[in-house]
């Protein structure tokens, strides 16, 4: 008993057919996942002890070689890939790095950088003005003092300038004020009566004693009594 079997023709043709299909079915999820999304990548640049805007700090993606700088205030914004690395580098800070998640899919993405400072100490440097430590000590030693009669030190110092400064010094202003509180107040016991000057102690010339004598006057005791001699 014989088979029927299909001409070996029609076998490739068709299997080329469904791989060309499956191909063309592919290749725009193949395209989509290798084109990233562009995002605006927007942010702070902040040092990390009083949270102030860091001016002129480096922004960039090392492997794309784009980049921008922040402003006055330390704002920056540019345009990155999901994905991207940006590092962010400014003199006498640590070098920071933010990482874009590769499946962002928001249109924007804003970060707030603390940068920490990096001071270097470098090592110490002595520079002397003579080739050999010899050659310092001589000089040293040849050096003219000067005496102190001819300092400008000493002029200032002298009794006499002293005592001009002194007497042509003006008054302070604590003192100016003092001294205008204390007149201000020798004035009201003045007139008070409360003072210690002549014209408060004279009686003729206080209004509360005649105050007091009006009244003495009004009540009768300067009346001239029956058996009592004045």
């Amino acid at each position: 008993m014989s088979s029927t079997s299909r001409p070996r023709g029609f076998s490739f043709p068709l299997a080329a057919v469904l791989a060309v299909f499956l191909l063309l079915l592919a290749a725009p999820g193949a395209q989509a996942q290798g084109k990233r999304k562009v995002i605006q990548f927007t942010g702070i640049v902040a040092s990390g002890d009083s949270l102030l805007g860091v001016p002129g700090a480096t922004v960039y993606v090392p492997k794309a070689g784009r980049g921008t700088a922040t402003n006055i205030y330390g704002y920056f914004s540019m345009a990155v890939l999901a994905g991207d690395s940006i590092v962010i580098r400014s003199l006498g800070y640590a070098n920071e790095v933010v990482k874009i998640p590769a499946d962002y899919q928001r249109a924007s993405y804003s970060v707030v950088v603390s940068m920490r400072e990096d001071a270097t100490v470098l090592p110490e440097v002595r520079v002397f003005p003579y080739a050999t430590e010899r050659e310092f000590k001589a000089a040293f030693l040849a050096m003219a003092i000067p005496s102190e009669s001819r300092t400008p030190g000493a002029d200032a110092l002298n009794e006499q300038t002293m005592r001009r400064i002194f007497n042509t010094l003006p008054m302070s202003p604590s003192a100016a004020f003092r001294q205008t509180m204390g007149l201000q107040q020798q004035n009201y016991q003045a007139r008070m009566g409360l003072g210690q000057s002549l014209q408060a102690n004279n009686p003729l010339t206080n209004p509360f004693s005649w105050l007091q004598f009006i009244k003495q006057v009004k009540s009768g005791e300067f009346k001239k009594k029956e058996g009592v001699d004045y």
